[in-house]
């Protein structure tokens, strides 16, 4: 009697004869972490040098929001300015899937809000910028991303790369994101762009670096610029929804003044020669919101099938019902806050 595994081998030596493929072993779904990697923005951000708030361009460079070591908001304006302080390059995110999507949130912090003149602009201690990316899971390992809404302060903008199915619903379609493939690895990333002092985010290049700049390319680790025209700086992605993360730090009080919103005050020197500072003046995911849009507060996060829907005209439709969102389980809590919340001008 013949092996099982004899047997096996025959059996594939014939289809193989005959021109039938063999099915391979199905490879495994890439993880969260993985999408995240692979979906991350080559990220642009121009950089001012001018004025004693600019910290020499240390104030437009990305960071962790516990870059000094603790997780106090309060301080974080006066910790930046420190000799030795850490401006090590990091992004937060966060994934939520449905059957037919995979929705990211990218969250860039700067501890600094910062202006260089006194007229009519305040500066503020924190500042919460981002974008979404709306990737369709159409069979291929990670899917192909059809739309993005970026946060510029309180506007949202939204952008599809070229040739997406996906067009102009409720809110016009404001750009193209384009994309650009990293020294790091194999993958073409969308391209992203921060502008100095406010940070407003938006697809490159409708920000660009105008003068000195940093490039940073998504990573597993964390780089720090050599100066403020760095053009090759690696920055470490982090889970919102990491154990002692961002998430977990919802209710902290030093460090959340309110829902979403980041605890920050006038200590340091914020506003001194400027037209003022403002205080808790930056906001989380959760708590980003444009006013003239029907999308909730932090809707663009917690519920972005949603929002989706309400900016763009999609084929097909999305699938509304989530098989993963972290933000679920407090969904009820964070729509009854958010409408009691002060809404943040950044």
């Amino acid at each position: 009697m013949l092996k099982r595994s004899t047997v096996a081998a025959v059996a594939t030596a014939a289809l193989v004869a005959v021109g039938l493929a063999v099915p391979s072993p199905a490879a495994a779904a890439p993880t969260r972490a993985q999408l995240a990697l692979r979906w991350a923005p080559i990220h642009h951000q121009d950089v001012d040098a001018t004025g004693s708030h600019a910290l020499g361009g240390r104030a437009d460079y990305i960071t962790r929001v516990d870059f000094d070591g603790d997780l106090n908001g309060r301080n974080n304006w006066d910790r930046a300015g420190q000799p030795g302080t850490s401006m090590a390059a990091a992004v937060y995110y966060s994934v939520a899937e449905t059957s037919s999507h995979w929705y990211i949130t990218y969250f860039f912090f700067h501890p600094r809000d910062w202006v260089d003149h006194p007229f009519f602009e305040t500066e503020h201690e924190n500042d919460g910028e981002g974008i979404m990316f709306a990737i369709e899971r159409d069979g291929s390992e990670y899917g192909v991303l059809r739309g993005a809404v970026s946060v510029a302060h309180t506007n949202f903008y939204s952008y599809t790369p070229s040739g997406s199915t996906w067009t102009t619903g409720r809110e016009t379609v404001d750009g193209t994101l384009n994309f650009a493939t990293s020294p790091h690895d194999s993958f073409s990333h969308p391209v992203t762009a921060q502008e100095a002092r406010g940070h407003g985010l938006k697809a490159h290049p409708q920000y660009a670096i105008n003068g000195d700049g940093i490039i940073y390319y998504p990573s597993t680790v964390s780089e720090t610029p050599s100066d403020g025209n760095d053009r090759d700086v690696r920055y470490q992605l982090i889970d919102i929804f990491a154990p002692g993360g961002l998430w977990a730090e919802r209710d902290n009080t030093s460090l959340f003044a309110h829902l979403g919103t980041f605890a920050g005050d006038t200590s340091g020197g914020c506003g001194s020669g400027t037209f003022g500072c403002g205080t808790n003046s930056a906001n989380a995911p959760w708590g980003w919101d444009d006013g003239d849009d029907l999308p909730g507060r932090g809707e663009i996060t917690t519920n972005p099938a949603k929002l989706s829907v309400e900016y763009f005209t999609i084929p097909g439709g999305v699938s509304r019902s989530y098989t993963y969102n972290p933000y679920s389980s407090a969904a009820a809590a964070l729509s009854a806050a958010a409408k009691t919340a002060p809404r943040v001008v950044d």
